[in-house]
């Protein structure tokens, strides 16, 4: 019988980056991981239990918003696995590292858009420091993750900013 070679399985390598350089990114891309991951489930909890006449309205909504969340968090994930991280979140982990935070029952439709109104400002805030270390790493395909990212969530919080007016 021929003796076949198998190719050895090669380790993954990371392209352009050393793990120092990606180190900052990785730990905004987490934190912004986890701020998705408390931000889906608030939007899952809105969705279903929206009430009163702006249910319609807001209850299409919140699955359009919590859908987006929900690709972003494959994407973020998927990004720190280009760095050779594995995300590897408990909720105890993303309930720690999230600056989002859970919140109370019963919220009428404006206290929940008001919600995540704050949220909104919050993810603002963690991509921005998201871009700002994938800038200074030149880590432009990152950064044009976010920008992508930031541009959807400027958009929607207009467009919940004036819902409330």
């Amino acid at each position: 019988m021929e003796n076949i070679k198998t190719p050895k399985s090669k380790e993954y390598k990371k392209l352009g980056f050393t793990y120092l350089e990606t180190a900052e990114i990785v730990i905004n891309l987490n934190t912004l991981l986890a701020n998705y991951h408390v931000f889906y489930n608030k939007l899952r909890n809105f969705h279903w239990n929206i009430e009163g006449p702006e249910f319609f309205e807001l209850h299409e909504e919140f699955e359009k918003e919590y859908n987006t969340v929900q690709q972003n968090i494959d994407i973020v994930a998927e990004r720190i696995r280009v760095f050779g991280i594995k995300p590897n979140f408990t909720m105890k982990k993303t309930l720690e590292l999230s600056e989002i935070k859970e919140t109370k029952q019963n919220l009428s439709a404006i206290e929940m858009v008001r919600e995540v109104l704050r949220d909104f400002e919050i993810l603002h805030d963690n991509m921005m420091s998201a871009i700002g270390s994938s800038l200074d790493t030149g880590d432009i395909a990152t950064e044009q993750i976010l920008t992508d990212f930031l541009r959807a969530l400027e958009k929607r919080n207009w467009m919940f900013t004036s819902f409330l007016k």
